[in-house]
């Protein structure tokens, strides 16, 4: 026999059947408003050090599990991480207070930490938690050539203008970089090369380049036997590491916010050369030199092969990712660009304007497009990269679906007006069937393209493959370049060998 006991209210008497189903919709659907978690956006920069600093960020907040921390490292140079923390995309990500005060609050001089605080109001954004090292920008040169040149201070420069400069590409552009250097010790040189701030130091070993920007928590500087020239003049001020973050940040997320406060100035600029060291010379995840560093060790170092390099914890992560900027954008672009393919085929004043229009997006440099993007939709991630794909994809489909349909012959055309078809039917029945293999393989180039152009997502911190080769770019690591070029190459291949097995299935035979 069982006692059914009845549910009562607050009053002792029972709840009729009707207000029982009420009170167990309204605790179900109230579920998972309590459960659900805030998340927590942390950013990081395209340098070993930042990403350091991010996963040290992220595994502390995850730790006090108030929010979901999410990472996204290596998002791209300061311009694209400080916009996406203005609009919201991020919460917080470690900057410097020269970076701060010169380059993004653009002043002449060097604010008190107030003053910064006070200019960085308005934006809803503040500066704060210093960590404990300074990491300023310098320039070096091997040591043995300065020896021999007798150069040991940026003045000493003026005296060699045969010298040849390799400057980081951010360097080349930021107020407190090289053009206010320039002037500062009034150097007789020319428009130094652009290039990556990780691939200077071979360069410097190799000869291809005298002189190039450091930071002075570079792991390598040691390595390469480098010398830092003095800053004599004291022209550049100091970039000690803070958090640069939304201002409503410590009342929103309070625990993770005092997680954070205890780690002000708990990391020394020596501290920092070794984890730095851990990730450019050793090849460790920052991930795993933030986790050794918060448990009280060092990351322990293992000589990595190609296929452990190829295969490591992130490779279906970020295939998932890569497949997913490439099948969306291309989507996108199938469905427009097929339209847009008939009209100009079915119009001849439109015609030429869509093929212009499309044809002009492929000669604009993909980065430059990414930051108009980011400027435009006021985000980063996978957005503007899904968009600057579709805009890719556009051109090869548009102008096949053009170029199928005005190749039909006119003698067909007119035969199937001659039968009384309408139209929308003769398109649909004979003119698309017809153009069909011009259009799928405009498809196919698309996709292939797409698979290859989808690498330039990592520098917005959408992910895919990109972000293997940006990092082995930036510690000069080979094999972590390979692990995210061979990817993409064979994927390109497998697209190809995918649409070529489709094309028998969506083409009709006959015109095989």
């Amino acid at each position: 026999m069982i006692t059914r006991f009845p549910l009562l209210s607050s009053e002792g008497r029972p709840y009729s059947a009707r207000g029982v189903y009420s009170l167990a919709l309204i605790l179900l659907l109230a579920h998972p408003a309590i459960a659900q978690k805030p998340t927590l956006h942390i950013g990081s920069k395209r340098f070993a050090e930042s990403r350091i600093l991010g996963e040290i960020l992220t595994q502390t907040a995850r730790k006090t599990g108030e929010a979901d921390a999410v990472h996204s490292s290596g998002l791209g140079n300061t311009g694209i991480v400080f916009a996406a923390l203005e609009n919201g995309s991020i919460d917080v990500y470690p900057e410097y207070t020269g970076t701060i005060s010169q380059e993004l609050l653009k002043s002449k001089e060097t604010l008190t930490a107030t003053q910064m605080n006070d200019k960085l109001a308005p934006l809803g954004l503040a500066a704060g938690i210093p960590i404990g090292f300074n990491d300023t920008y310098a320039l070096a040169m091997r040591d043995d050539q300065a020896e021999t040149l007798h150069i040991k201070t940026l003045s000493d420069l003026a005296k060699h203008p045969g010298l040849k400069l390799g400057l980081s590409q951010e360097f080349l552009k930021r107020a407190d970089g090289w053009p206010g250097v320039k002037a500062a010790y009034a150097l007789p040189f020319g428009s130094p090369s652009g290039l990556d701030h990780g691939l200077a130091y071979g360069a410097l070993a190799n000869g291809q380049i005298d002189v190039t920007d450091i930071y002075s928590t570079d792991s390598k500087i040691a390595k390469y036997k480098l010398r830092v020239l003095s800053d004599d003049k004291h022209y550049f001020p100091a970039y000690n590491a803070v958090l640069l973050y939304r201002k409503d940040l410590p009342t929103r997320l309070p625990k993770t916010w005092a997680a954070w406060t205890a780690l002000q100035n708990t990391i020394t600029a020596p501290q920092m050369i070794k984890l730095n060291a851990e990730v450019e010379i050793n090849n460790l995840a920052p991930d795993t030199v933030a986790k050794a560093y918060l448990s009280g060790g060092m990351a322990k170092a293992t000589r990595e092969t190609l296929w452990s390099a190829l295969f490591a914890a992130d490779f279906w992560p970020e295939t998932r990712q890569h497949l997913f900027l490439v099948f969306a954008s291309l989507a996108l672009s199938i469905l427009v660009g097929i339209p847009l393919g008939i009209w100009a085929a079915r119009t001849r004043a439109a015609a030429q304007p869509i093929l212009s229009i499309t044809g002009l997006v492929q000669t604009i440099p993909s980065l430059a497009l990414l930051a108009f993007l980011i400027a435009l939709l006021h985000r980063i991630g996978p957005v503007p990269t899904i968009t600057a794909l579709f805009l890719y994809s556009l051109l090869p489909i548009v102008r096949n679906t053009y170029t199928g349909l005005t190749d039909i012959s006119p003698t067909l055309r007119e035969s199937a007006q001659a039968l009384g078809l309408p139209s929308a039917a003769r398109l649909r029945l004979i003119e698309l069937p017809l153009a069909s293999r011009a259009i799928f393989a405009g498809i196919k180039t698309a996709a292939v393209i797409n698979v290859g152009t989808a690498t330039i997502a990592a520098f917005v911190g959408a992910g895919g493959y990109g972000d293997r080769i940006t990092q082995g770019l930036e510690n000069n690591d080979n094999l972590l370049l390979l692990a995210g070029a061979i990817p993409a190459a064979v994927l390109a291949l497998l697209v190809q060998y995918g649409f070529d097995l489709l094309d028998k299935a969506v083409v009709p035979k006959g015109l095989r």
